[in-house]
């Protein structure tokens, strides 16, 4: 009797041993189930941003930001090189260390980091210490993880993490924090067009309107708010006769007051440039075309009945006639001018390629007949 009931004790005790073998693979199944669903919601998230239509600044900050809440990060900062030095993209550090934060590349601790494109881990071992970098502050930052960025073998910056513990990262999955730091690439390789057409964009001076660049960077933000815009291009058609005639300070002026005219009817959403030379592009932003027969009606009047005009004056010069010089004076002639423009109007859509349709526009009005002054829709 004691031997059966020996028997079923240990039949019972494998039963629970198999049991508990099989709920802690579950477990660990779950558990792997769950870090990989957090792995491809990180980078959902990653791929969400860059696809937002946000500046390039606006996207790292985001990124930056996921980094700390998915990851527990106490300090995350991006600093990229812009072409002329290092700047800090995004940070939740304080802005009083931003110095110190974009120039680790300069201290020697990072600089073989750098060089063979590897991850470097430093950390104080007793709270008197303070890490290489730091130059005043203490507390702060007690450990940290340096990774150097490269986009085709190109270094572009670096991701530091840093925590106010010390040895805060020695269990931290590094496979984890590769595939955010490959995905940060990522983001920032998918965005090197955008940031390029960000940082081309000049302002005109003589009309202070942005440069037909803003209209594929920052503009877009506002333009693809909405489903449909009418894009809007004018040319002045008789500039090089102004220029010719009337001389170029005239034209200079034809070009300002042309200007002046449209911004000052010019709604918040619209988005207007000076595109180039002589040539304009007015966005309306969630407009349909045909709505906006009599509106550009009433703007080519306005234009065309600008009259710039240059009265005589008298002016003393001085010549040499013999070895002589003499004194003279003249009278300028009267010079004027009035602006004939060329409207071609059609229709954008969200999602397709405004530089395209603003190249065919220009294409239209540059083949169009000098003497055309009309409104068209193609």
């Amino acid at each position: 009797m004691a031997i059966l009931v020996i028997g079923v004790l240990l039949l019972a005790i494998a039963v629970l041993v198999v049991y508990n073998i099989q709920v802690q693979k579950k477990i660990e199944e779950y558990k792997n189930l769950e870090e990989r669903r957090n792995k491809l919601s990180v980078i959902q998230d990653f791929l969400n941003i860059a696809g937002e239509e946000n500046t390039v600044d606006d996207k790292l900050r985001k990124i930056n930001e996921i980094v700390i809440d998915k990851y527990n990060i106490k300090y995350s900062t991006l600093v990229i090189f812009d072409g002329a030095e290092y700047v800090v993209k995004a940070s939740n550090v304080d802005k009083m260390h931003y110095e110190t934060l974009s120039n680790l590349h300069t201290e020697e601790i990072f600089q073989d980091s750098v060089a063979t494109a590897t991850p470097k881990y430093i950390t104080i071992e007793n709270e008197n210490e303070k890490l290489p970098y730091q130059k005043t502050e203490m507390g702060r930052a007690k450990s940290a993880m340096f990774f150097p960025l490269y986009i085709d073998n190109i270094y572009i910056g670096y991701w530091v993490m840093e925590s106010g513990r010390m040895h805060a990262f020695d269990n931290m999955d590094t496979t984890v924090i590769e595939i955010v730091k490959e995905n940060i690439i990522s983001v920032l390789r998918t965005t090197a067009y955008q940031d390029t057409i960000e940082n081309i964009d000049r302002i005109d001076k003589f009309t202070g309107l942005h440069s037909a660049e803003y209209l594929y960077g920052m503009a877009k933000h506002t333009i693809d708010k909405y489903p449909t815009s009418a894009v809007c291009m004018f040319r002045i058609v008789n500039i090089e006769e102004i220029n010719e005639k009337a001389g170029r300070l005239i034209g200079n002026d034809i070009i300002t007051e042309v200007s002046n005219i449209v911004k000052a009817r010019m709604s918040s959403q619209y988005v207007f440039v000076r595109y180039m030379g002589p040539k304009f592009v007015i966005v309306f932003s969630g407009v349909e075309e045909a709505s906006l027969e009599e509106f550009l009606k009433d703007v080519k009047a306005e234009i065309e009945d600008l009259q710039i005009i240059e009265e005589p004056e008298e002016i003393e010069s001085i010549h040499t006639i013999k070895g002589k010089k003499v004194r003279i004076k003249e009278t300028t002639e009267r010079k004027e001018a009035s602006p004939k423009i060329n409207f071609v109007i059609s229709t954008y859509y969200k999602g397709t390629g405004l530089e395209i349709l603003t190249k065919k526009l220009e294409e239209y009005i540059d083949s169009a007949d000098k003497a055309e002054s009309q409104i068209n829709y193609i």
